[in-house]
């Protein structure tokens, strides 16, 4: 397991300027989160953050890959991974989230930004992720085309079963002319 401690940010203990903060997560990272999304992956994030009185702006550059299942064939695939965010970030009463405007609370003067880090990688997955042309499973592949076949064979003997499918037809016919 990887200890989120080093992402837990002292605020109150940055100095005025820019501080720059460095982080190599690799699997242990994923996993700690214990999420389901992604399981394992290898990034690097550059984070570098200006604070200017009690406003803090934290600017995330994350780049690796993430390992995720090939939508098609199941089988894992890597994902590379290329992101900048920005979240602003200011003391507070209580801890409260508003688009790219965090509070935190003044009295602990903390943050946690592994949560942050995940939600920028999962952010910039695909919602469509598969392999390279070529790269899928080759019997998985084999497989989904045998069902496609089977499936697409099916709806030619239901159309030539059901009658309404014929008068459908005459709709289309007279709908082009």
């Amino acid at each position: 397991m990887c200890s989120l401690e080093q992402l837990n940010i002292d605020l109150k203990g940055l100095d005025e300027g820019l501080t720059t903060l460095r982080f190599s997560l690799g699997d242990a990272y994923f996993e700690s989160l214990d999420l389901d999304e992604i399981g394992r992956g290898n990034i690097v994030v550059s984070l570098d953050i200006m604070r200017s009185g009690d406003c803090f702006k934290l600017m995330f550059h994350v780049e690796g890959t993430v390992t995720l299942p090939c939508d098609l064939c199941l089988d894992d695939m890597e994902q590379p991974i290329l992101t900048d965010d920005t979240v602003v970030v200011k003391f507070g009463d209580d801890y409260t989230e508003e688009d790219e405007l965090l509070t935190v609370p003044e009295r602990d003067g903390t943050l946690d930004v592994s949560w942050l880090i995940y939600e920028s990688v999962l952010l910039n997955i695909p919602a469509k992720h598969v392999h390279a042309p070529g790269k899928c499973n080759p019997a998985m592949i084999k497989t989904l085309e045998e069902y496609s076949a089977t499936r697409s064979s099916g709806v030619d003997e239901e159309r030539d079963s059901d009658p309404r499918w014929k008068e459908l037809e005459k709709l289309k016919t007279i709908i082009k002319d």
